[in-house]
C-alpha cells in the first residue's frame, strides 16, 4: 500500500511538472490574495488560469498564491486584475465593492484593512481604482486611447459592408481581430477594463466569424452583435470626437439592427446600395 501511495505522489508531481512545462517564457510570482474557503480557491484559480498562458495555485490557509505564467503573453498584473474582477483583493488590486458583496457569505473575507488603506491614499499601483485613474492620466497626457485601434478597425469593417464587399470586410475583420488582441489592458481605466473583459470573448468571436467568410449575409449577421458590444465599450471610454449610434428597423428580418458611425449621414451597412439611407441616428456618443 505504501508503494502505491509513493507511485501516486510521483505521478501527481510529474503531471504538475508537465503542466508548468507547457508555459514558454515562464515566470513565477508568489503573492497574497484574500479569501476564505475551497469555493474561493476554485474561483480564484479558475479566474487566473488560462491554458498555455497562466496557472494559479492558491492556498486557503496561508492566503498565498503561486502565479506561473508566460511573460510574453501576460503579466502578474493581468492575472491579478482577472482575480480582482471576480471579487478577490490582492496586494496590487482591490475587487469592485459590488462584486465583493455578491460573493457567497462564506467567501466574504475580512477586507477592512485593505479598504481603509485605500481611503488613506494608498499608492496608485496598490489599489484597483487608483491604478486605473493613474492610467487615465497617462493616456490624457499622451493624448491616446488604448482602444482607438479597435474603433478605427471597426469603422473600416463597417465601410466594407456599406460597399457590400465581402472580401474587403473579411480582410478588415482580420485587422480588427489583431487590434482586439493587441489592446494593452493595463492601460484601461477600471470601468472600461471591467466591461472590456465582459465582452472580449464575444468581440473576438464576431470578428473571427466575419473574417472567416466572404458571404456578406453572414458577415452582416455577426456585425449586428459586434456593434452592440463595441457600443457598450465606447459608452464608457473617452472619445476624441462624436460617434453616432444608428439604427435600421428593416435589418435582422425586421427586428432591427444598430451600428456605429463617425459621420451623421446614414450609410446602411446591412443593405448597402439597396437601401443606403434606411435608418436614423438614435444616440450621439460624445466625450
Amino acid at each position: 500500500m505504501k508503494s502505491i501511495k509513493i507511485v501516486f505522489i510521483v505521478l501527481v508531481a510529474l503531471s504538475m511538472t508537465t503542466s508548468y512545462a507547457q508555459l514558454k517564457n515562464q515566470s513565477s510570482e508568489y503573492v497574497k490574495i484574500l479569501g476564505n474557503c475551497d469555493m474561493c480557491k476554485s474561483t480564484i484559480e479558475k479566474a487566473g488560469t488560462i491554458e498555455n498562458e497562466a496557472k494559479v495555485d492558491w492556498d486557503k490557509d496561508t492566503k498565498m498564491a503561486t502565479l506561473t505564467y508566460d511573460s510574453v503573453k501576460t503579466s502578474k498584473e493581468d492575472i491579478l486584475k482577472r482575480i480582482a474582477l471576480v471579487g478577490y483583493d490582492s496586494e496590487s488590486f482591490l475587487a469592485p465593492d459590488d462584486t465583493y458583496l455578491n460573493l457567497p457569505s462564506c467567501c466574504q473575507y475580512e477586507r477592512a484593512d485593505q479598504v481603509s488603506a485605500k481611503r488613506d491614499g494608498l499608492k496608485s499601483d496598490m489599489a484597483f481604482m487608483d491604478h486605473s485613474e493613474h492610467s487615465n492620466r497617462i493616456n490624457e497626457v499622451q493624448g491616446t486611447n488604448p482602444l482607438s485601434g479597435v474603433y478605427d478597425s471597426y469603422f473600416v469593417v463597417k465601410d466594407a459592408l456599406v460597399r457590400t464587399d465581402g472580401v474587403l470586410a473579411s480582410t478588415n475583420a482580420k485587422t480588427l481581430l489583431n487590434a482586439i488582441n493587441e489592446v494593452k489592458m493595463d492601460q484601461l481605466s477600471m470601468g472600461v477594463h471591467m466591461l472590456w473583459m465582459k465582452v472580449l470573448k464575444n468581440l473576438k468571436e464576431d470578428a473571427s466569424k466575419i473574417a472567416d467568410t466572404k458571404v456578406i449575409g453572414q458577415q452582416r449577421s455577426n456585425f449586428d452583435s459586434l456593434s452592440k458590444n463595441i457600443y457598450e465599450v465606447m459608452k464608457v471610454s473617452k472619445q476624441e470626437s462624436p460617434t453616432y449610434y444608428q439604427f435600421c428597423p428593416m435589418a435582422n428580418n425586421g427586428k432591427g439592427a444598430n451600428w456605429l458611425s463617425k459621420e451623421e449621414t446614414i450609410k446602411n451597412p446591412y443593405y448597402g446600395s439597396q437601401m443606403m439611407s434606411c435608418g436614423k441616428t438614435v444616440e450621439t456618443i460624445e466625450e
